[in-house]
C-alpha cells in the first residue's frame, strides 16, 4: 500500500543545504506536473506549498485538514507534514496528486525528498478565524525573517511581508521545529479520592532556578509561530578549551526543567541546573564556572545549532566588555544561598566546528547586574547578545 511506502524524510545536511541554496521561484507558471516534480533533486518547500494550496481547493479535503489540525495534541495544533500525507490510507497524498493532476508517485517522491516539514496556522487570530473555508493562503519560508512565499488556492504565487502577517489566514508549511515523539502527559493530582496516589508532591530539588524572564524580542518570524526559547547551562568539556551544554530547560523537557516562554515575558519557577549537577561539575572542573545561555531554537530541540562565527563573536564581545566575568557559580554560605558572577574565560562550543549554519538564533549570555553596572527592577542578570546588545533580563536564584 502507498501508506506503507511513506518514509519520513531525513534531515541530511546535503538536503538542507540544497534547499537553502535554492532561490525562490520567479519563473512563469509551468505545467501542473512541472510545478510539483523534483526530478531527482530535493523538493523545495515552495513547490510543496503550491501543491498543498491547490489541493485545498477541494472542500472535502479542506474539512479533513481542518479536523486534523483541530485534533492535533501538539503545540499550536501543529502536524508533521510527511506523516500527515501518508496517514489514513494516504488520503493527503491522494488529494495532492488528484488536485494537481499528477501521478501519486510524483508527489510521493517530492514529499520523501523534502526536508522534514510541519504545518499549522501560526497566527492565533488566524487559528480562531479559519473555519475551513476558501479564505486561506499556504505559505513557506526556510529561515526566520524571510519574506514568506504564499499561494492562494488557485496556485497563484504571492510574497508576503516578513514583519507582519496579512489579514487572510495563513497555513504555514515550514521546516520542523517540534518534537513529534509522543510523550506521556504530566498529571497533577488535585483531589485524590484515596484510590491512587495523593499526598504531598515531591519537594523541588535544590539548585539554580529562574523565576522571571523578559526579552526585548521574540526572535521568531511570524510564520514560525510562537518562539521556542531554551536556556542552556554551558561548561567546560573535559579538560579542553571548549564548552558543551550540560543541561537544557525548554518546553520539550520534563519537569523540573520544563520551561515554555511564548511571549516577551515569563514568570514561574524552572530548574536550570540542580545542586547535585553543579557539585559534580565543580568536582570535575575545579575553578571552572558555567554560563547561562539563551537561544531561540529552530532546529533539533535542546541541541544548539547556529552559525559558528556568529556565536564565537558573541562570546568574544561579551567577554571583552566585562573582562570575562560572564559566568556564574554557587556562592552559597551559611543561611544565604546565591548564584553569583564568576569568571567565564572565552571558549567556543565543542561541536560547532562540525556544524553548518542553521536557524537557531542566539539571544544572549547572562551577565550579573553588578558586572554590567546597571540594574533592571525585579531582575538580577542581563542577557547580552550580538555586539553586547542587551536582549533581555532574567532573575536567577539558588535554592
Amino acid at each position: 500500500m502507498l501508506q506503507r511506502r511513506m518514509v519520513l524524510a531525513g534531515a541530511g545536511l546535503a538536503t538542507l543545504m540544497a534547499c537553502a541554496d535554492q532561490p525562490p521561484s520567479t519563473a512563469p507558471e509551468a505545467t501542473d506536473a512541472a510545478r510539483v516534480s523534483s526530478s531527482n533533486t530535493p523538493a523545495a518547500p515552495e513547490n510543496l506549498a503550491r501543491a498543498f494550496a491547490r489541493a485545498l481547493r477541494n472542500p472535502s479535503f479542506r474539512a479533513y485538514v481542518k479536523a486534523q489540525l483541530d485534533a492535533s495534541p501538539f503545540r499550536e495544533n501543529k502536524l508533521q507534514f510527511q506523516t500527515f500525507v501518508g496517514a489514513h490510507d494516504a488520503r493527503g497524498l491522494r488529494a495532492l496528486a488528484a488536485e494537481n493532476r499528477v501521478a501519486e508517485d510524483v508527489i510521493l517522491a517530492d514529499v520523501q525528498q523534502a526536508i522534514p516539514l510541519e504545518f499549522y496556522l501560526p497566527v492565533p487570530a488566524h487559528r480562531a478565524a479559519w473555519t475551513g473555508d476558501e479564505n486561506l493562503l499556504v505559505a513557506t519560508a526556510l529561515n526566520d525573517r524571510d519574506a514568506p512565499v504564499a499561494f492562494d488556492l488557485a496556485g497563484r504565487r504571492h510574497v508576503l511581508r516578513a514583519d507582519r502577517p496579512p489579514a487572510t489566514p495563513v497555513l504555514a508549511l515550514v521546516p520542523v521545529e517540534t518534537d513529534f515523539t509522543p510523550r506521556p502527559q504530566f498529571e497533577i493530582c488535585l483531589a485524590c479520592d484515596g484510590e491512587g496516589g495523593g499526598g504531598t508532591p515531591p519537594a523541588s530539588p535544590a539548585g539554580l532556578y529562574m523565576t522571571k524572564s523578559h526579552l526585548v524580542d521574540d526572535f521568531e518570524g511570524w510564520l514560525k509561530g510562537a518562539p521556542e526559547i531554551e536556556v542552556h547551562i554551558l561548561g567546560q568539556r573535559g579538560t579542553s578549551d571548549t564548552m558543551v551544554s550540560y543541561q537544557c530547560a525548554a518546553a520539550t523537557q520534563p519537569t523540573p526543567y520544563y520551561f515554555d516562554q511564548n511571549g516577551l515575558d515569563w514568570s514561574g519557577s524552572v530548574l536550570l541546573f540542580s545542586k547535585s549537577q553543579l557539585d559534580q561539575y565543580n568536582a570535575a572542573h575545579p575553578n571552572k564556572n558555567v554560563r547561562v545561555f539563551f537561544i531561540e531554537d529552530d532546529d533539533a530541540a535542546c541541541d544548539i545549532r547556529t552559525d559558528r562565527n556568529r556565536l564565537q563573536e558573541l562570546f568574544r564581545a561579551v567577554d571583552a566588555a566585562y573582562k570575562s566575568v560572564t559566568a556564574g557559580n554557587d556562592s552559597s554560605s551559611g543561611l544565604q544561598r546565591r548564584f553569583k558572577r564568576a569568571s567565564g574565560l572565552y571558549r567556543i562550543l565543542a561541536a560547532l566546528a562540525a556544524w553548518i549554519k542553521s536557524n537557531d538564533d542566539p539571544i544572549g549570555n547572562a551577565v550579573e547586574d553588578p558586572v554590567v553596572g546597571s540594574i533592571y527592577p525585579g531582575y538580577n542578570w542581563f542577557l547580552k547578545g550580538d555586539n553586547n546588545v542587551t536582549n533581555g533580563w532574567i532573575r536567577l536564584e539558588m535554592r
